[in-house]
């Protein structure tokens, strides 16, 4: 096998493994709303593949200008990927709970909210910098953008399927999409915290 087509594989599997968390998420976003708009449906693939293709970008330009200082901080992932997605997570169970139908300007769904499910479920992404640390700049970046085009694909098809199930669990959807997300922010704990 030649380096062009060892490197593409292990880039794009990089990606699928990187990808499942934004799968995960992507799949609670379209049970919590449905009826989205087709620019909705497209966003959030779209952040997910941005943060995709921008942690392990920073994860290599720290590993390359300031290793001591990434070290440090690679003890704090966990525990902020677990925050903003219990956070997330909570908001979408007691709507869903107080039997509010989510709708396109759901806070679930707005940008702000958008993004930090993006930079929780990347964040792990990081690490990726140490990864990839031997690359050249212009082979991390191009490492990156093929994570970022296998999470986009993957988060497309989650958020689809999600969406199918949401038309079908009506008011009960977003009870499980928050229900999702806060177990999705556990699992990235453990995993950071424990080696699981």
């Amino acid at each position: 096998m030649g380096k062009l087509a060892a490197f593409i594989i292990n880039s794009v599997l990089l990606g699928v493994g990187l990808a499942m968390d934004a799968f995960s998420v992507s799949m609670a976003n379209g049970l919590n709303a449905p009826r989205m708009s087709r620019g909705q449906r497209l966003a959030i693939p779209l952040t997910f593949a941005f943060f995709q293709f921008l942690m392990p970008m920073i994860g290599w330009f720290c590993v390359h200008a300031i290793a001591e200082a990434f070290t440090a901080f690679q003890r704090a992932i966990p525990w902020i990927a677990l925050a903003l997605l219990a956070l997330i997570g909570s908001k979408m169970l007691i709507e869903g709970i107080r039997g509010g139908e989510a709708s396109e300007e759901d806070i679930a769904l707005s940008p702000g909210v958008l993004a930090m499910q993006g930079v929780a479920t990347s964040i792990d992404a990081l690490s990726v910098g140490f990864t990839i640390a031997e690359y050249h700049a212009a082979q991390a970046f191009s490492a990156s953008l093929i994570i970022a085009g296998v999470t986009f694909a993957i988060c497309a098809v989650g958020l689809r399927i999600g969406q199918r199930f949401g038309t079908r669990l009506a008011g009960r959807a977003s009870i499980l999409g928050g229900v999702i997300l806060i177990a999705i922010g556990i699992e990235i704990f453990v995993k950071g915290m424990f080696g699981g």
